[in-house]
């Protein structure tokens, strides 16, 4: 039984190797208009290193924990932020350590790096470069 059983996955092509991780698929997304991407009535497929950024994006989106559709582990802290009496620096400090912790939960994200951040009133932005097993790719997250 599937969450949506109405979406069907696309078929796996062969199982990935002892150690060696599947192409990763997700669902395309509209970054603009936050939401998926449909055509003709199913959700349009992305892979590869478009399908980690659309994963990278929505889980600096989600706040960890707030719903029990995800794990635990899916989503930031970021919203920890904010009401407190911090100093610039230290937000910032704080910001750039907890999208690091993240993203780096899915295992086709090698690195992160250039992460800067922007705190202007109640609102965060920010962008950063991500490193997958197919390549780098940037993400920019605004309105947090």
């Amino acid at each position: 039984m599937t969450l949506f059983p109405l979406i069907e996955a696309p078929a796996q092509t062969g199982q990935a190797a002892a150690g060696v991780l599947p192409l990763y698929r997700e669902v395309a997304w509209d970054f603009d208009r936050d939401r998926p991407i449909w055509r003709g009535g199913s959700p349009k497929w992305v892979t590869g290193v478009q399908a980690v950024a659309t994963w990278a994006w929505n889980a600096l989106k989600t706040i960890r924990g707030q719903t029990a559709l995800f794990t635990r582990d899916y989503g930031n802290e970021l919203q920890a932020l904010t009401g407190r009496a911090f100093s610039q620096e230290v937000k910032e400090s704080e910001a750039v350590r907890y999208v690091r912790e993240c993203l780096s939960v899915n295992p086709y994200i090698t690195g992160v790096r250039q992460i800067a951040v922007d705190f202007s009133g109640a609102r965060l932005s920010l962008s950063c470069a991500v490193d997958t097993i197919y390549g780098e790719v940037k993400v920019d997250v605004s309105g947090l």
